[in-house]
C-alpha cells in the first residue's frame, strides 16, 4: 500500500516557508534560521541610520508575519503535517522581533538569539497554547509571542546595562 500524496505547495510559498531552503538544513533547521536572520539584520542594520533601525525591524517583522501566515498555510495544507519542520518562516519572524530596538553589539545579537530559541524550544504558557490555532496561525503566532517575550527580557538587560 502507497502512502497518499499531498500534492506541493505552490513554489512561492515553499520558497518562503523554507526561509529560501534553509528549512531543509539538518539538525536544527530553526537555529539555522535563526543565525541566518540574526545575521542578515545585523548585515541590513549596520546600513541604516540608528533612528530608523526599530522601525524597519518592526514592519520587517510584521511583514513577514503576514507573508509566513499564507506560505505556511499551504505547506501544512499540502503536507498534511500540523508544524512541518522544513517550515522556518516563523523563527526568521521570531527572531526578528527579539532583535527589535536591540543595539547591534554582538553581545546582544547573540543574547537575542538564545533567548529567542529558548522561549522557542520551552514555549512557556501562554505561547504553547498558539500552537492551537489552525495551520499556519498556528505555525506563525507561537513563534511571534517567543519572539516578544525574548524582545521584552533582552530590552530589560538592555535598560539595566547588563548587555549594551
Amino acid at each position: 500500500m502507497t502512502e497518499p500524496t499531498h500534492p506541493r505547495a505552490p513554489l512561492w510559498a515553499e520558497l518562503t516557508a523554507t526561509f529560501f531552503g534553509i528549512g531543509r538544513i539538518r539538525p536544527g533547521p530553526g537555529t539555522w534560521a535563526s543565525a541566518a536572520t540574526v545575521g542578515l539584520w545585523a548585515i541590513l542594520a549596520s546600513f541604516l541610520p540608528p533612528s530608523v533601525r526599530w522601525p524597519v525591524a518592526l514592519c520587517l517583522a510584521l511583514l513577514i508575519t503576514l507573508v509566513g501566515i499564507a506560505a505556511s498555510n499551504s505547506v501544512v495544507r499540502a503536507t498534511g503535517l500540523k508544524d512541518p519542520q522544513i517550515v522556518v518562516i516563523d523563527e526568521v519572524a521570531g527572531q526578528l522581533i527579539a532583535l527589535i530596538a536591540a543595539p547591534l553589539s554582538w553581545q546582544c545579537l547573540l543574547a537575542g538569539l538564545i533567548l529567542f530559541r529558548a522561549f522557542d524550544i520551552l514555549k512557556p504558557p501562554p505561547i504553547r497554547q498558539l500552537e492551537a490555532l489552525p495551520d499556519g496561525w498556528g505555525v506563525m503566532l507561537d513563534d511571534v509571542a517567543a519572539g516578544a517575550l525574548a524582545f521584552l527580557v533582552l530590552q530589560a538587560l538592555v535598560h539595566f546595562h547588563v548587555l549594551r
